[in-house]
């Protein structure tokens, strides 16, 4: 329903009747208005919880982002045939006609820089550069059949977040926030935690709402410092004078939605009223110098510090409250060997031990106290890594590689998915999917069934067309549910 057009009708109806001069027109119209005022009364929280279309599996997700792509063939995919293969140039069927981010000519293939060993009851393989993951190797599933269209950073991402490559779409944590609202009306529904110091490839895009109201958009808190800037009240006002500002501000707003039936004037009065209430919610659940020091050094969390760890035992708090969505972006995954801290050896050694620990931790914590089952804990970058070497360090003594994305993994866990379970693959050699096959809007598809959603029903209507997070596309990936 497009609230404008409704409110048009009303009004239309409401001028005719008023004008017309019909006796009877006159007398029913104050029972006409009493009727209708429901409609245009402005809801006091857009963020309820909602029924989805089934009962689902997962009631919240935890989605953390690798920004950059880990590369896959030294953290989830061994492949035998290419180690033995190491040093020989590629074959010509695999790179022929095909672009780069920043390898040309023929390359060299690079087998894995780490030892692989199965892991769990479930005989998983998985690399020596994430051993805590090992104790979790039952919790996982793997998808080793990824692809996706795109190549570069910024549109790769776009698209694995919000099903398009270009900016202006709703994200998915939005869509889940529109589908589902919150189950705390004191947070966000929606809250995104960045480590590493530096935004997502596509910065605020990859967690917005798009066209769909914003209140549904990703509201990015931090573990040190003001959870959210700006969410204080400023010196000289007290809650009380807060309290009656923001009363005063209702009241214009609700009038300016009976006038105008624009849909971001129901958001800000939502996200006022949301402000005032996390100014006393918000520091107690970010404050995780309340952990058990058992807790804290699982994760390897420091309070008062900010780091993917803390963001990581954040988000359990954060699903704990009610929190629908939670969205980690860890930049620092793009290994391409031009320095040594994005090599294959210590780099990434040094890296994967600041996500290592705190995800098995995660996973473990949320098993412990019983939400690993309704919470979908996904894992993953925007797209793979060649199977060789980086064009521009060819000749040099670090090892990177380049972007890559016809195929890829992406790792999920908990939310109804199998354990312990390796869906699809790819050939002997890491380049092309021989088997099931996953597009990005697959992924989407499942990520919406779990949730209780058939993902081609559940839209927004923009510019008379009716959106969806999976476009005209995607499947249901039937072989990961449990």
């Amino acid at each position: 329903m497009n609230p404008r057009i409704e409110h048009l009708k009303h009004r239309t109806r409401r001028h005719f009747l008023k004008n017309c001069g019909v006796g009877v027109g006159a007398t029913a119209l104050w029972q006409m208005l009493a009727q209708e005022a429901p409609a245009l009364t402005a809801p006091k929280n857009p963020l309820l919880p909602k029924v989805p279309h089934f009962a689902p599996t997962a009631k919240r997700v935890i989605y953390l982002h690798l920004t950059g792509s880990p590369p896959n063939f030294e953290l989830w995919d061994h492949k035998p045939e290419l180690a033995a293969r190491d040093g020989q140039d590629c074959p010509d069927e695999f790179v022929k006609g095909k672009t780069f981010a920043f390898t040309s000519g023929t390359p060299k293939l690079m087998g894995a820089q780490r030892s692989f060993q199965q892991c769990g009851k479930s005989g998983l393989w998985l690399s020596d550069a994430i051993p805590h993951l090992h104790e979790v190797a039952d919790e996982l599933c793997v998808i080793k059949s990824m692809q996706t269209t795109q190549f570069n950073h910024a549109p790769a991402e776009l698209f694995v977040h919000t099903g398009f490559q270009q900016p202006g779409r709703p994200s998915f944590g939005a869509w889940t926030t529109y589908g589902l609202g919150s189950e705390n009306e004191n947070l966000p529904g929606y809250v995104v935690l960045i480590s590493s110091g530096t935004q997502p490839n596509a910065g605020k895009n990859s967690f917005g709402a798009g066209f769909i109201p914003s209140v549904y958009q990703g509201v990015q808190c931090r573990s040190k410092g003001d959870p959210v800037l700006y969410v204080s009240d400023p010196p000289g006002m007290n809650r009380g004078l807060r309290r009656a500002s923001l009363d005063a501000l209702r009241d214009l707003n609700e009038q300016a939605s009976m006038d105008f039936a624009h849909p971001e004037t129901l958001t800000r009065i939502a996200q006022y009223e949301l402000a005032f209430r996390m100014q006393t919610s918000v520091p107690e659940v970010m404050d995780i110098s309340r952990e058990a020091p058992h807790t804290l050094a699982a994760y390897g969390a420091e309070p008062g510090g900010s780091s993917f760890a803390n963001n990581c035992l954040l988000a359990r708090r954060l699903c704990e409250q009610g929190v629908r969505f939670v969205q980690l972006f860890d930049w620092g995954w793009d290994f391409h060997g031009t320095r040594e801290d994005t090599g294959l050896g210590d780099g990434l050694t040094t890296k994967c031990a600041t996500m290592d620990r705190p995800v098995a931790a995660l996973i473990k914590d949320l098993k412990e106290r019983g939400l690993l089952d309704e919470t979908l804990i996904i894992l993953g970058g925007e797209f793979g890594r060649t199977p060789f070497r980086e064009g521009r360090t060819s000749k040099g003594q670090i090892l990177g590689r380049d972007h890559y994305p016809d195929a890829y993994t992406m790792i999920m866990a908990g939310g109804g998915v199998k354990g312990g379970y390796v869906h699809g693959e790819s050939d002997e050699l890491g380049f092309n999917v021989v088997r099931d096959k996953v597009d990005v809007h697959d992924l989407q598809a499942t990520w919406m069934h779990l949730l209780g959603f058939n993902h081609e029903k559940l839209s927004y209507r923009f510019q008379g067309r009716d959106y969806r997070l999976t476009d005209v596309h995607g499947h249901v990936v039937k072989g990961v549910l449990a």
